[in-house]
């Protein structure tokens, strides 16, 4: 491969519409040279749709797609030399790797030993040079959906598109290839456009994520910064899982919440939701005190290997979800086990209810 840079895109007012349905509207974003970004929604919201404009396989009914300045909406397809991997791999059965791989350069007419360089180079890249005469058949999801990597690399494209790429493979699998896709993204410098609606793969692969809802995007940021800090409800419980609790805002970094007050470090007066994460609440020892503590008792609880998963049942509170390491837990839960729980001011965010104004 080259180790050329990657390049950037940006896609202004972007719109999509089929009749009087709307698949994409208003989307702007900008994606930086060797970025890896990530399309995360759930079905239906429009991150396919978006993919296939940048690809030039769909059309956008309003705005533009630019590659480093130059305008390309109207670029078909086959000139945008943009690289795409797709969920099925949409491997040719009837070749081995090797001639799946070299079907990009035949398709450019480049000279034989080229095309043999260039292959050899790509599927060193994926670990997979030892399987260069084998067909799709004879290999395994996860060998297959690295020649599909490789093919999409070996042509050096300005960009590599990625549509569900993993969704195939099982959950293990899945993990391991997400750890080689992130180290090949490293490796090579592209710029990387991902499609996902699995939260866990867009939070360990990218260095942005864009969340998508009913064709916008709703929140754009670094996986940490969405996770930590959510502007709404939907991304807080659609990016993993999270307590939403209803208070009243009384200033001085106070909320009143079911007939306690809580300290929080930041809450707008008046009605207020609030996002609490169930990892970011603890269980407190006899004695111990926190800024934040109410009781309950174990309502029912799951054994998940690294951890537990609880729900308690409050009188102040309603329901939580809190989520405890299992290795050297305090307790053994229980159903019916009285408990304490305990959080800080900070673990609790304010967040706008998305969901209501929608209803």
């Amino acid at each position: 491969m080259s180790g050329a840079t990657g390049h950037a895109l940006a896609l202004q007012g972007i719109a999509k519409r089929y009749g009087g349905f709307t698949a994409v509207e208003g989307v702007d974003l900008a994606v930086e040279r060797g970025e890896f970004l990530t399309l995360l929604g759930p079905s239906g919201s429009g991150k396919t749709t978006l993919l296939m404009i940048i690809a030039g396989f769909v059309e956008p009914s309003t705005g533009s797609v630019t590659l480093d300045g130059r305008d390309i909406t109207a670029l078909p397809p086959e000139r945008r030399e943009f690289g795409m991997v797709f969920q099925g791999y949409a491997l040719f059965p009837h070749m081995t790797v090797a001639e799946n791989v070299a079907f990009p350069l035949r398709v450019r007419r480049l000279g034989r030993a080229e095309q043999q360089a260039k292959v050899r180079a790509a599927l060193d890249l994926v670990q997979l040079s030892a399987f260069a005469d084998r067909r799709p058949a004879q290999l395994s999801g996860g060998q297959q959906q690295r020649v599909a990597l490789a093919r999409a690399l070996v042509f050096d494209p300005l960009l590599l598109l990625l549509d569900e790429p993993l969704s195939a493979l099982d959950k293990k699998l899945r993990a391991e290839l997400q750890e080689e896709l992130k180290a090949l993204h490293r490796r090579i410098g592209r710029t990387f456009v991902n499609v996902t609606h699995d939260q866990e793969e867009a939070l360990s692969l990218s260095d942005r994520i864009a969340i998508l809802n009913r064709g916008r995007v709703v929140q754009q940021g670094r996986p940490s910064e969405l996770y930590e800090n959510p502007r709404t409800r939907f991304v807080a419980d659609f990016l993993g899982k999270s307590n939403f609790l209803r208070g009243v805002g009384e200033g001085g970094g106070v909320v009143r919440a079911g007939g306690t007050r809580l300290r929080v470090a930041t809450a707008p007066a008046g009605p207020v939701l609030l996002s609490l994460r169930p990892e970011k609440i603890a269980l407190l020892p006899e004695g111990a005190e926190a800024e934040n503590s109410v009781s309950g008792r174990i309502a029912g609880w799951s054994y998940l290997g690294a951890g537990f998963s609880l729900t308690v049942e409050t009188a102040e509170l309603g329901e939580l979800r809190v989520a405890l390491p299992s290795w050297g837990a305090a307790l053994a839960p229980a159903e019916g086990l009285p408990v304490r729980l305990g959080w800080s001011a900070v673990a609790a965010v304010p967040v706008e209810d998305d969901q209501a104004r929608a209803a």
